[in-house]
Protein backbone atom coordinates (compact mmCIF):
# COMPACT_ATOMS: atom_id res chain seq x y z
CA UNK A 1 0.00 0.00 0.00
CA UNK A 2 1.35 3.44 -0.96
CA UNK A 3 2.26 5.57 2.04
CA UNK A 4 0.29 8.79 2.21
CA UNK A 5 2.01 12.15 2.00
CA UNK A 6 3.32 13.55 5.29
CA UNK A 7 1.63 16.69 6.60
CA UNK A 8 4.56 18.85 7.68
CA UNK A 9 4.51 21.54 10.36
CA UNK A 10 6.85 24.31 11.43
CA UNK A 11 8.18 22.99 14.71
CA UNK A 12 8.26 19.31 13.70
CA UNK A 13 5.92 16.33 13.86
CA UNK A 14 4.95 17.04 17.44
CA UNK A 15 2.91 19.99 16.16
CA UNK A 16 0.43 17.52 14.66
CA UNK A 17 -0.67 16.87 18.27
CA UNK A 18 -1.48 20.56 18.73
CA UNK A 19 -5.18 20.17 17.77
CA UNK A 20 -5.74 17.80 20.70
CA UNK A 21 -3.72 19.95 23.09
CA UNK A 22 -5.84 22.98 22.19
CA UNK A 23 -9.08 21.01 22.35
CA UNK A 24 -8.36 19.48 25.75
CA UNK A 25 -7.31 22.80 27.31
CA UNK A 26 -10.34 24.62 25.93
CA UNK A 27 -12.82 21.84 26.73
CA UNK A 28 -11.63 21.84 30.33
CA UNK A 29 -12.18 25.60 30.42
CA UNK A 30 -15.65 25.63 28.86
CA UNK A 31 -17.12 22.56 30.54
CA UNK A 32 -15.27 22.33 33.88
CA UNK A 33 -14.40 25.94 34.77
CA UNK A 34 -17.32 27.71 33.09
CA UNK A 35 -19.65 24.72 33.73
CA UNK A 36 -21.40 24.96 30.35
CA UNK A 37 -23.15 22.12 28.55
CA UNK A 38 -24.15 24.25 25.55
CA UNK A 39 -23.28 23.42 21.97
CA UNK A 40 -20.71 26.19 21.95
CA UNK A 41 -18.88 24.73 24.95
CA UNK A 42 -18.05 21.74 22.73
CA UNK A 43 -17.96 23.15 19.23
CA UNK A 44 -15.79 26.20 19.92
CA UNK A 45 -12.90 24.14 21.40
CA UNK A 46 -13.12 21.56 18.61
CA UNK A 47 -13.25 24.20 15.87
CA UNK A 48 -10.46 26.25 17.43
CA UNK A 49 -8.35 23.09 17.47
CA UNK A 50 -8.53 23.08 13.67
CA UNK A 51 -8.03 26.81 13.09
CA UNK A 52 -4.93 27.52 15.20
CA UNK A 53 -2.67 24.68 13.89
CA UNK A 54 -3.49 25.81 10.34
CA UNK A 55 -0.91 28.60 10.69
CA UNK A 56 1.81 26.11 11.61
CA UNK A 57 1.21 23.86 8.59
CA UNK A 58 3.73 24.26 5.79
CA UNK A 59 1.22 23.33 3.09
CA UNK A 60 -2.05 25.11 3.92
CA UNK A 61 -3.99 23.59 1.02
CA UNK A 62 -2.91 20.09 1.98
CA UNK A 63 -3.89 20.84 5.60
CA UNK A 64 -7.45 21.56 4.44
CA UNK A 65 -7.51 18.38 2.36
CA UNK A 66 -6.45 16.34 5.38
CA UNK A 67 -9.30 17.81 7.45
CA UNK A 68 -11.83 17.00 4.74
CA UNK A 69 -10.43 13.50 4.38
CA UNK A 70 -10.86 12.89 8.11
CA UNK A 71 -14.42 14.18 8.14
CA UNK A 72 -15.30 12.15 5.05
CA UNK A 73 -13.77 8.91 6.34
CA UNK A 74 -15.89 5.85 6.94
CA UNK A 75 -14.76 5.79 10.57
CA UNK A 76 -16.42 9.19 10.99
CA UNK A 77 -19.52 8.77 8.85
CA UNK A 78 -20.65 5.34 10.08
CA UNK A 79 -21.28 6.43 13.68
CA UNK A 80 -22.88 9.68 12.47
CA UNK A 81 -25.42 7.80 10.37
CA UNK A 82 -26.07 5.41 13.24
CA UNK A 83 -26.61 8.34 15.61
CA UNK A 84 -29.18 9.92 13.30
CA UNK A 85 -31.28 6.75 13.12
CA UNK A 86 -30.79 5.92 16.80
CA UNK A 87 -31.78 9.46 17.76
CA UNK A 88 -35.03 9.20 15.82
CA UNK A 89 -35.86 5.78 17.30
CA UNK A 90 -35.03 6.96 20.80
CA UNK A 91 -37.34 9.95 20.34
CA UNK A 92 -40.21 7.69 19.30
CA UNK A 93 -39.80 5.67 22.49
CA UNK A 94 -39.41 8.75 24.66
CA UNK A 95 -42.49 10.65 23.50
CA UNK A 96 -44.60 7.48 23.64
CA UNK A 97 -44.25 7.46 27.43
CA UNK A 98 -42.56 4.05 27.60
CA UNK A 99 -40.11 5.26 30.23
CA UNK A 100 -42.91 6.25 32.61
CA UNK A 101 -44.52 2.87 31.99
CA UNK A 102 -41.35 1.00 32.92
CA UNK A 103 -40.91 3.22 35.98
CA UNK A 104 -44.50 2.64 37.03
CA UNK A 105 -44.22 -1.13 36.74
CA UNK A 106 -40.91 -1.13 38.59
CA UNK A 107 -42.39 0.99 41.37
CA UNK A 108 -45.38 -1.34 41.56
CA UNK A 109 -43.07 -4.28 42.14
CA UNK A 110 -41.14 -2.39 44.79
CA UNK A 111 -38.00 -1.91 42.70
CA UNK A 112 -36.04 0.94 44.25
CA UNK A 113 -33.35 3.20 42.80
CA UNK A 114 -30.42 0.93 43.70
CA UNK A 115 -32.04 -2.23 42.36
CA UNK A 116 -33.04 -0.44 39.16
CA UNK A 117 -29.47 0.82 38.78
CA UNK A 118 -28.11 -2.74 38.80
CA UNK A 119 -30.86 -3.87 36.43
CA UNK A 120 -29.85 -1.02 34.10
CA UNK A 121 -26.19 -2.06 34.12
CA UNK A 122 -27.06 -5.72 33.52
CA UNK A 123 -29.52 -4.92 30.72
CA UNK A 124 -27.05 -2.58 29.02
CA UNK A 125 -24.23 -5.13 29.30
CA UNK A 126 -26.45 -7.88 27.87
CA UNK A 127 -27.63 -5.75 24.95
CA UNK A 128 -24.11 -4.52 24.15
CA UNK A 129 -22.68 -8.05 24.28
CA UNK A 130 -25.42 -9.39 22.02
CA UNK A 131 -25.41 -6.53 19.53
CA UNK A 132 -21.74 -5.53 19.64
CA UNK A 133 -22.56 -1.84 19.59
CA UNK A 134 -21.63 0.47 22.42
CA UNK A 135 -23.29 3.50 20.84
CA UNK A 136 -26.47 1.56 20.10
CA UNK A 137 -26.54 0.45 23.73
CA UNK A 138 -26.18 4.04 24.94
CA UNK A 139 -29.01 5.12 22.63
CA UNK A 140 -31.32 2.38 23.89
CA UNK A 141 -30.36 2.85 27.53
CA UNK A 142 -30.53 6.64 27.57
CA UNK A 143 -33.76 6.59 25.58
CA UNK A 144 -35.65 4.13 27.80
CA UNK A 145 -33.84 3.17 31.01
CA UNK A 146 -32.45 6.60 31.88
CA UNK A 147 -35.76 8.49 32.04
CA UNK A 148 -37.37 5.51 33.80
CA UNK A 149 -34.59 5.51 36.41
CA UNK A 150 -34.90 9.27 36.82
CA UNK A 151 -38.60 8.82 37.55
CA UNK A 152 -37.75 6.19 40.16
CA UNK A 153 -35.29 8.48 41.94
CA UNK A 154 -31.97 7.05 40.74
CA UNK A 155 -28.98 9.35 40.99
CA UNK A 156 -28.76 10.82 37.50
CA UNK A 157 -24.97 10.70 36.87
CA UNK A 158 -24.74 7.24 38.44
CA UNK A 159 -27.56 5.98 36.22
CA UNK A 160 -25.85 7.30 33.09
CA UNK A 161 -22.60 5.75 34.33
CA UNK A 162 -24.34 2.37 34.63
CA UNK A 163 -25.52 2.60 31.01
CA UNK A 164 -22.08 3.56 29.70
CA UNK A 165 -20.51 0.84 31.85
CA UNK A 166 -22.78 -1.76 30.27
CA UNK A 167 -21.89 -0.45 26.82
CA UNK A 168 -18.17 -0.74 27.59
CA UNK A 169 -18.66 -4.29 28.93
CA UNK A 170 -20.30 -5.43 25.71
CA UNK A 171 -17.91 -3.55 23.45
CA UNK A 172 -15.07 -5.42 25.12
CA UNK A 173 -16.66 -8.87 25.14
CA UNK A 174 -19.00 -9.05 22.13
CA UNK A 175 -17.73 -11.33 19.32
CA UNK A 176 -19.10 -8.93 16.69
CA UNK A 177 -17.71 -5.78 18.31
CA UNK A 178 -15.29 -3.82 16.13
CA UNK A 179 -12.76 -3.74 18.96
CA UNK A 180 -12.92 -7.52 19.39
CA UNK A 181 -12.44 -8.06 15.68
CA UNK A 182 -9.61 -5.49 15.44
CA UNK A 183 -7.75 -6.85 18.45
CA UNK A 184 -7.99 -10.44 17.20
CA UNK A 185 -7.09 -9.77 13.58
CA UNK A 186 -4.09 -7.55 14.38
CA UNK A 187 -2.64 -10.44 16.43
CA UNK A 188 -3.53 -13.10 13.88
CA UNK A 189 -5.79 -15.13 16.20
CA UNK A 190 -9.42 -16.28 16.11
CA UNK A 191 -12.26 -14.20 17.58
CA UNK A 192 -13.91 -17.07 19.56
CA UNK A 193 -10.61 -17.85 21.29
CA UNK A 194 -10.11 -14.19 22.12
CA UNK A 195 -13.60 -13.95 23.62
CA UNK A 196 -13.11 -17.10 25.73
CA UNK A 197 -9.77 -15.95 27.06
CA UNK A 198 -10.98 -12.45 27.98
CA UNK A 199 -14.10 -13.58 29.83
CA UNK A 200 -12.18 -13.86 33.11
CA UNK A 201 -11.22 -10.20 32.97
CA UNK A 202 -14.80 -9.08 32.25
CA UNK A 203 -16.17 -11.20 35.09
CA UNK A 204 -13.55 -9.85 37.51
CA UNK A 205 -14.33 -6.26 36.54
CA UNK A 206 -18.06 -6.91 36.96
CA UNK A 207 -17.50 -8.39 40.42
CA UNK A 208 -15.88 -5.09 41.36
CA UNK A 209 -18.40 -2.92 39.55
CA UNK A 210 -21.70 -4.17 40.99
CA UNK A 211 -20.85 -3.73 44.70
CA UNK A 212 -19.41 -0.28 44.00
CA UNK A 213 -22.60 0.74 42.21
CA UNK A 214 -24.66 -0.51 45.15
CA UNK A 215 -22.55 1.30 47.76
CA UNK A 216 -22.40 4.59 45.84
CA UNK A 217 -26.15 4.47 45.15
CA UNK A 218 -26.93 3.87 48.82
CA UNK A 219 -24.57 6.63 49.94
CA UNK A 220 -26.04 9.17 47.53
CA UNK A 221 -29.61 8.07 48.27
CA UNK A 222 -32.70 8.55 46.13
CA UNK A 223 -33.07 11.72 44.08
CA UNK A 224 -36.04 13.62 45.59
CA UNK A 225 -37.17 14.79 42.16
CA UNK A 226 -38.13 11.25 41.22
CA UNK A 227 -40.28 9.03 43.39
CA UNK A 228 -42.75 6.20 43.01
CA UNK A 229 -45.57 8.75 43.23
CA UNK A 230 -44.20 10.48 40.15
CA UNK A 231 -44.22 7.24 38.17
CA UNK A 232 -47.89 7.31 37.10
CA UNK A 233 -48.31 6.01 33.58
CA UNK A 234 -50.66 5.08 30.78
CA UNK A 235 -50.77 1.25 30.58
CA UNK A 236 -50.82 1.49 26.78
CA UNK A 237 -47.24 2.76 26.86
CA UNK A 238 -46.03 -0.75 27.68
CA UNK A 239 -47.04 -1.88 24.21
CA UNK A 240 -43.94 -0.02 23.01
CA UNK A 241 -41.86 -2.80 24.53
CA UNK A 242 -42.77 -4.80 21.41
CA UNK A 243 -40.88 -2.56 18.96
CA UNK A 244 -38.04 -2.39 21.49
CA UNK A 245 -37.83 -6.18 21.62
CA UNK A 246 -38.01 -6.47 17.82
CA UNK A 247 -35.31 -3.83 17.37
CA UNK A 248 -32.99 -5.53 19.85
CA UNK A 249 -33.57 -8.89 18.17
CA UNK A 250 -32.73 -7.47 14.73
CA UNK A 251 -29.67 -5.67 16.09
CA UNK A 252 -28.41 -8.91 17.63
CA UNK A 253 -29.11 -10.97 14.50
CA UNK A 254 -27.69 -8.49 11.98
CA UNK A 255 -25.21 -6.46 14.01
CA UNK A 256 -26.48 -3.46 12.04
CA UNK A 257 -27.93 -0.65 14.14
CA UNK A 258 -29.25 1.22 11.07
CA UNK A 259 -31.31 -1.75 9.90
CA UNK A 260 -32.56 -2.39 13.42
CA UNK A 261 -33.55 1.20 14.20
CA UNK A 262 -35.16 1.77 10.79
CA UNK A 263 -37.49 -1.17 11.39
CA UNK A 264 -37.90 -0.09 15.01
CA UNK A 265 -39.03 3.42 14.02
CA UNK A 266 -41.67 2.09 11.61
CA UNK A 267 -42.97 -0.57 14.00
CA UNK A 268 -42.95 1.98 16.80
CA UNK A 269 -45.32 4.20 14.84
CA UNK A 270 -47.46 1.19 13.91
CA UNK A 271 -48.08 0.55 17.61
CA UNK A 272 -48.06 4.12 18.92
CA UNK A 273 -50.44 5.79 16.47
CA UNK A 274 -53.47 3.42 16.78
CA UNK A 275 -53.17 3.43 20.60
CA UNK A 276 -53.19 7.22 20.77
CA UNK A 277 -49.69 7.59 22.14
CA UNK A 278 -48.57 9.52 19.06
CA UNK A 279 -50.58 11.28 16.34
CA UNK A 280 -49.62 11.08 12.70
CA UNK A 281 -49.83 14.77 11.78
CA UNK A 282 -50.69 18.08 13.43
CA UNK A 283 -51.63 21.06 11.26
CA UNK A 284 -51.63 24.19 13.44
CA UNK A 285 -52.81 22.03 16.32
CA UNK A 286 -52.53 22.80 20.03
CA UNK A 287 -52.81 19.14 21.02
CA UNK A 288 -50.39 18.00 23.73
CA UNK A 289 -50.07 14.59 22.09
CA UNK A 290 -46.83 14.41 20.06
CA UNK A 291 -47.08 13.86 16.33
CA UNK A 292 -44.86 12.27 13.71
CA UNK A 293 -45.12 15.49 11.67
CA UNK A 294 -46.18 18.94 12.85
CA UNK A 295 -46.79 22.08 10.77
CA UNK A 296 -47.21 25.42 12.52
CA UNK A 297 -46.58 29.15 12.23
CA UNK A 298 -47.42 31.75 9.62
CA UNK A 299 -45.81 33.07 6.48
CA UNK A 300 -42.07 32.59 6.22
CA UNK A 301 -42.04 31.39 9.83
CA UNK A 302 -44.10 28.33 8.99
CA UNK A 303 -42.14 25.32 10.20
CA UNK A 304 -42.25 21.56 9.87
CA UNK A 305 -41.30 19.57 12.95
CA UNK A 306 -42.49 16.58 14.94
CA UNK A 307 -41.05 13.42 16.40
CA UNK A 308 -38.79 12.58 13.46
CA UNK A 309 -37.39 16.09 13.24
CA UNK A 310 -36.77 16.30 16.98
CA UNK A 311 -35.03 12.92 16.96
CA UNK A 312 -32.62 13.92 14.20
CA UNK A 313 -32.09 17.41 15.65
CA UNK A 314 -31.19 15.97 19.05
CA UNK A 315 -28.07 14.44 17.50
CA UNK A 316 -26.75 17.64 15.90
CA UNK A 317 -24.45 18.45 18.83
CA UNK A 318 -22.62 15.13 18.78
CA UNK A 319 -22.56 14.98 14.96
CA UNK A 320 -20.84 18.35 14.58
CA UNK A 321 -18.41 17.49 17.37
CA UNK A 322 -17.60 14.16 15.71
CA UNK A 323 -16.85 15.83 12.38
CA UNK A 324 -14.53 18.35 14.01
CA UNK A 325 -12.75 15.71 16.11
CA UNK A 326 -12.16 13.48 13.10
CA UNK A 327 -10.57 16.44 11.38
CA UNK A 328 -8.12 16.63 14.30
CA UNK A 329 -7.55 12.88 14.24
CA UNK A 330 -6.71 13.05 10.55
CA UNK A 331 -4.20 15.85 11.17
CA UNK A 332 -2.50 13.84 13.91
CA UNK A 333 -2.28 10.72 11.77
CA UNK A 334 -1.09 12.47 8.61
CA UNK A 335 1.43 14.49 10.63
CA UNK A 336 2.64 11.20 12.21
CA UNK A 337 1.96 12.48 15.71
CA UNK A 338 0.54 9.12 16.72
CA UNK A 339 3.73 7.38 15.54
CA UNK A 340 5.76 9.87 17.56
CA UNK A 341 3.88 8.84 20.71
CA UNK A 342 4.13 5.13 19.97
CA UNK A 343 7.85 5.24 19.20
CA UNK A 344 8.56 7.15 22.41
CA UNK A 345 6.65 4.64 24.49
CA UNK A 346 8.05 1.63 22.64
CA UNK A 347 11.61 2.40 23.75
CA UNK A 348 10.88 1.49 27.38
CA UNK A 349 9.60 -2.07 26.77
CA UNK A 350 12.59 -4.07 28.06
CA UNK A 351 10.77 -6.99 29.75
CA UNK A 352 7.52 -8.90 29.34
CA UNK A 353 5.96 -6.84 32.10
CA UNK A 354 7.36 -3.68 30.56
CA UNK A 355 5.95 -4.67 27.17
CA UNK A 356 2.48 -5.12 28.63
CA UNK A 357 2.65 -1.77 30.43
CA UNK A 358 3.80 -0.06 27.26
CA UNK A 359 1.09 -1.61 25.08
CA UNK A 360 -1.50 -0.66 27.70
CA UNK A 361 -0.21 2.89 27.87
CA UNK A 362 -0.12 3.20 24.08
CA UNK A 363 -3.74 2.12 23.72
CA UNK A 364 -4.98 4.18 26.66
CA UNK A 365 -3.22 7.34 25.47
CA UNK A 366 -4.35 7.03 21.85
CA UNK A 367 -7.94 6.04 22.67
CA UNK A 368 -8.08 8.80 25.27
CA UNK A 369 -6.83 11.44 22.83
CA UNK A 370 -9.02 10.29 19.95
CA UNK A 371 -12.01 9.24 22.06
CA UNK A 372 -12.19 6.10 19.91
CA UNK A 373 -10.96 2.61 20.71
CA UNK A 374 -10.89 0.63 17.44
CA UNK A 375 -8.49 3.05 15.66
CA UNK A 376 -6.20 2.97 18.70
CA UNK A 377 -6.11 -0.84 18.59
CA UNK A 378 -5.35 -0.79 14.87
CA UNK A 379 -2.53 1.72 15.40
CA UNK A 380 -0.90 -0.29 18.19
CA UNK A 381 -1.79 -3.88 17.28
CA UNK A 382 0.25 -4.96 14.30
CA UNK A 383 3.05 -2.39 14.59
CA UNK A 384 3.85 -2.69 18.30
CA UNK A 385 1.82 -5.25 20.26
CA UNK A 386 2.49 -8.16 17.92
CA UNK A 387 6.30 -7.79 17.65
CA UNK A 388 6.59 -7.09 21.40
CA UNK A 389 4.52 -10.21 22.08
CA UNK A 390 6.86 -12.31 19.94
CA UNK A 391 9.95 -10.78 21.51
CA UNK A 392 8.84 -11.52 25.07
CA UNK A 393 6.83 -14.71 24.51
CA UNK A 394 3.45 -13.15 25.35
CA UNK A 395 0.48 -14.99 23.88
CA UNK A 396 -1.20 -13.13 21.00
CA UNK A 397 -4.53 -13.83 22.75
CA UNK A 398 -3.19 -12.00 25.80
CA UNK A 399 -2.05 -9.04 23.71
CA UNK A 400 -5.46 -8.88 22.00
CA UNK A 401 -7.21 -8.90 25.37
CA UNK A 402 -4.86 -6.34 26.85
CA UNK A 403 -5.43 -3.89 24.00
CA UNK A 404 -9.19 -4.37 23.91
CA UNK A 405 -9.71 -4.05 27.66
CA UNK A 406 -7.52 -0.97 28.02
CA UNK A 407 -9.09 0.69 24.99
CA UNK A 408 -12.48 0.48 26.73
CA UNK A 409 -11.37 2.59 29.69
CA UNK A 410 -10.74 6.27 28.92
CA UNK A 411 -12.47 6.10 25.52
CA UNK A 412 -15.79 5.63 27.33
CA UNK A 413 -15.42 7.88 30.34
CA UNK A 414 -13.47 11.02 29.41
CA UNK A 415 -15.77 14.08 29.25
CA UNK A 416 -14.83 14.87 25.63
CA UNK A 417 -15.13 11.34 24.23
CA UNK A 418 -17.86 10.74 21.62
CA UNK A 419 -19.48 8.12 23.87
CA UNK A 420 -19.76 10.63 26.72
CA UNK A 421 -20.96 13.48 24.51
CA UNK A 422 -23.50 11.10 22.97
CA UNK A 423 -24.76 10.23 26.45
CA UNK A 424 -24.96 13.88 27.48
CA UNK A 425 -26.95 14.68 24.33
CA UNK A 426 -29.63 12.19 25.31
CA UNK A 427 -29.63 13.41 28.91
CA UNK A 428 -29.97 17.04 27.86
CA UNK A 429 -32.94 16.10 25.70
CA UNK A 430 -34.62 14.08 28.49
CA UNK A 431 -35.20 16.90 30.97
CA UNK A 432 -32.51 15.59 33.35
CA UNK A 433 -29.33 17.13 31.89
CA UNK A 434 -25.83 16.11 32.95
CA UNK A 435 -22.27 17.34 32.63
CA UNK A 436 -19.27 15.25 31.71
CA UNK A 437 -17.52 15.97 34.98
CA UNK A 438 -20.52 14.50 36.85
CA UNK A 439 -20.67 11.31 34.82
CA UNK A 440 -16.97 10.50 34.34
CA UNK A 441 -16.33 9.19 37.89
CA UNK A 442 -19.55 7.16 37.73
CA UNK A 443 -18.50 4.97 34.78
CA UNK A 444 -17.41 2.39 37.35
CA UNK A 445 -16.86 -0.54 35.00
CA UNK A 446 -14.17 1.27 33.00
CA UNK A 447 -12.16 2.00 36.13
CA UNK A 448 -12.73 -1.54 37.43
CA UNK A 449 -11.46 -3.00 34.15
CA UNK A 450 -8.38 -0.78 34.32
CA UNK A 451 -7.65 -2.06 37.84
CA UNK A 452 -8.17 -5.69 36.79
CA UNK A 453 -5.82 -5.38 33.83
CA UNK A 454 -3.14 -3.64 35.91
CA UNK A 455 -3.33 -6.45 38.48
CA UNK A 456 -3.10 -9.04 35.72
CA UNK A 457 0.07 -7.38 34.42
CA UNK A 458 1.71 -7.34 37.83
CA UNK A 459 0.61 -10.94 38.55
CA UNK A 460 1.66 -12.11 35.04
CA UNK A 461 -1.81 -13.56 34.40
CA UNK A 462 -2.74 -14.77 30.93
CA UNK A 463 0.62 -14.47 29.22
CA UNK A 464 0.42 -18.05 27.96
CA UNK A 465 -3.30 -18.05 27.20
CA UNK A 466 -4.29 -20.58 24.51
CA UNK A 467 -0.72 -20.99 23.23
CA UNK A 468 -1.52 -24.63 22.54
CA UNK A 469 -4.13 -23.53 20.00
CA UNK A 470 -1.60 -21.72 17.83
CA UNK A 471 -0.22 -23.41 14.75
CA UNK A 472 3.24 -24.96 15.26
CA UNK A 473 4.79 -22.30 13.07
CA UNK A 474 3.11 -19.46 14.92
CA UNK A 475 3.86 -20.93 18.33
CA UNK A 476 7.53 -21.18 17.42
CA UNK A 477 7.57 -17.43 16.91
CA UNK A 478 6.46 -16.93 20.52
CA UNK A 479 8.38 -19.82 22.11
CA UNK A 480 11.93 -19.15 20.90
CA UNK A 481 14.76 -19.56 23.39
CA UNK A 482 16.20 -16.07 23.26
CA UNK A 483 13.19 -14.27 24.68
CA UNK A 484 14.09 -11.17 26.57
CA UNK A 485 13.02 -10.68 30.17
CA UNK A 486 10.97 -12.59 32.65
CA UNK A 487 9.56 -16.05 33.11
CA UNK A 488 6.05 -15.93 31.72
CA UNK A 489 4.52 -19.14 33.06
Amino acid sequence: MEEKKLLEFYGGRGMSLLPFAIFIVMIITTTFIWASISDGALWVPAFSALIIPFFFAKDKKYYSEVIIEGMASKDCLVPIVCWIFAGAFSRVLRVSGLASGIAGVAAGFGVGPTAFLIITFAASALFATASGTGFGTIAAGMGVLYPAGVALGCNHPLLAGAIISGAAFGDNLAPISDTTICSATTQGVDVPGVVRSRLKYCVAATIITVPVFIVVSMVKGADPSGTAENAAYNPWTLIMLIPVAITIYIAVKTGDIIVATTIGIVIGFVFAIPTGLIDFIHLDSSSEIPAVITVSGEGLDRTVGGVLYDGVASMIQVIVLCLLLFGSISIMRRGRGDILILNALGKIAKTATGAEWVVSLMVIVLSGIMGLNAPAILAVGASFAKPLGKQHGISPYRMANLMDAQSNTLAYCLPWSPAMIYTLSFAKDSGAPLTGIEVTPMVIYCFAMFIVMCISIMAKIGRRDLMDQLTPEMRAEYDHEDRVGEIVQ
